[in-house]
């Protein structure tokens, strides 16, 4: 919740939502968290989409091929919770980033967005969390710049103000597509990833005691985190980041326990992965603290019902 409200800057909503998830599911562990927390908070999330987000590094050769093993592997999750219903509004996204800042890149996913939001307001948004490269988001405010008068973004990416760089891999992958999103006026929450959510780490031990053997969503979530990590730190002691459950934690933070924003001047992603600043940009929500234990709590008791 925001230390105090501020016209014009959200915060964490009050009564259900409807919402998108924006994700690169297969590039790392925590998507697969992030989705699966969604998809137990029924009581507050309703789920219109679900779309996969581009990503190249080591578990892809391309950003079209890292977008689609997150389409399948979002699938797979779904199955995997019993939750076949939603295969239906699972879509393809981006295969490419940004070509500039006034280009979208249009795609199933971005098409989707915009028209999904046609069935919102300023007071009743839909809310669409971000968790990889911004660019079927900034994509969709492109194709239909009025969007961003019904929805709010919540983006995981970028790093604590306090940080000398932005060098984080979901802000570096897409700049243009994050300068889409910080510049343009809709609602954006912001969670940094170093300096704020790496915070929210976890270790072997708590998985296997929380979720190992539980249900088969929670079994894969434990073994897919433990075997990524001994994949680079086998025998030795090791904790991971669950970065993406933030978004997530972030529509569920109606109590204020799980984190603490404050409105800040919308920074300006540079090329050069720094922030630039600007006084007469929009206010956004930024998330400056998070309680560990209490996401993690709210996390794993969710998975155990």
């Amino acid at each position: 919740m925001l230390d105090r409200k501020i016209s014009g800057v959200p915060d964490t909503p009050v009564k259900p939502v409807d919402m998108i998830l924006d994700t690169d599911t297969y590039n790392e562990i925590d998507d697969q968290f992030a989705i699966a927390y969604m998809l137990h908070a029924p009581e507050m999330l309703n789920v219109k989409a679900i779309t996969a987000a581009p990503f190249f590094n080591d578990k892809s050769v391309s950003p079209a091929d890292g977008m689609e093993k997150s389409y399948r592997e979002i699938l797979k999750l779904l199955e995997l919770d019993g939750r076949e219903d939603l295969k239906s509004i699972v879509y393809r996204g981006a295969e490419e980033y940004l070509p500039d800042e006034n280009t979208p890149v249009v795609t199933e996913a971005a098409k989707v967005m915009a028209e999904i939001s046609k069935n919102y307001t300023k007071e009743e948004p839909l809310y669409i969390a971000a968790i990889g490269a911004i660019t079927n988001v900034a994509s969709a405010l492109l194709l239909d710049p009025s969007m961003a008068e019904r929805v709010v973004v919540i983006f995981l990416g970028g790093n604590a103000l306090t940080e000398p760089d932005t060098h984080e891999f979901n802000m570096k992958q897409d700049v243009a597509a994050a300068r889409v999103v910080f510049g343009c006026e809709v609602p954006l929450v912001q969670l940094p990833c170093a300096g704020v959510v790496d915070h929210l780490l976890t270790t072997e031990c708590e998985l296997k005691h929380w979720l190992a053997g539980k249900s088969p969503l929670a079994d894969y979530l434990c073994r897919n985190t433990v075997e990524e990590a001994d994949s680079y730190a086998k025998g030795r002691p090791w904790s991971r980041v669950i970065w993406d459950i933030t978004t997530i934690a972030w529509l569920l933070n109606q109590s204020g326990k799980l984190m603490k924003g404050r409105a800040e001047v919308s920074p300006i992603p540079e090329y050069d992965h720094h922030y630039g600043f600007d006084p007469r940009r929009k206010l956004i929500h930024y998330v400056y603290k998070i309680d560990r234990d209490a996401i993690l709590e709210d996390l794993f008791s969710r998975l155990l019902k």
